[in-house]
């Protein structure tokens, strides 16, 4: 069912980075994000995919990962993503990409949930060293970077009760605080 994927599609930060990505399955995760809709159907996304540890390590510098676990510099050596998808914006079709990058992420997730992997979609990125250091032409302006591989972090949802802000525990369970959904409809 459509709502367990999206269940155990949670932002995950640690993973088994020896358990390889390969090629052909990033290949058919971005095939899912281009049959998705697009604004005006433009479709002025594109995507440079990443599964070499070389590489990997190129895109790892330049992210950071965890903006409410002051102290956590983000995984280690062995627990970091084994593939990495850099979603750029080729300003050639649009300066505009709408929300085509949350539909695109989203069905990249849920496709990699499906597989028995998990992500997790990083904004705070060095945006203009990453693209000079990768050689990415001026045509294209990074948008995000969605981190894959398979989880080795146990995520749980939980009730949210003053603060919104995700936390670990001290066995590394990160826990997710999600409003009630009587708090998020709006009755007027």
């Amino acid at each position: 069912m459509l709502k367990d994927l999206i269940l155990k599609n949670r932002s995950y930060r640690r993973f088994y980075q020896d358990q390889e990505v390969s090629q052909e399955t990033l290949t058919e995760l971005i095939d899912m994000a281009r049959l998705s809709p697009s604004a005006r159907n433009a479709q002025p996304i594109k995507y440079l995919l990443s599964n070499t540890p070389e590489r990997n390590r190129i895109i790892f510098k330049h992210l950071s990962w965890a903006g409410y676990l002051n102290n956590w510099p983000g995984p280690v050596e062995g627990e970091r993503p084994a593939a990495y998808i850099v979603m750029l914006n080729d300003t050639t079709i649009s300066s505009n990409f709408f929300s085509d990058n949350g539909i695109a992420s989203q069905s990249i997730l849920l496709g990699a949930v499906e597989k028995g992997l998990g992500g997790c979609i990083i904004g705070s990125i060095e945006r203009l060293q990453l693209q000079r250091e990768l050689d990415i032409p001026s045509q294209f302006k990074i948008i995000q970077v969605i981190a894959i591989g398979k989880p080795k972090e146990k995520v749980v949802i939980e009730e949210l009760d003053n603060d919104h802000k995700y936390w670990r525990d001290m066995n590394d369970v990160h826990h997710v605080p999600k409003r009630s959904l009587e708090e998020v409809i709006v009755k007027l």
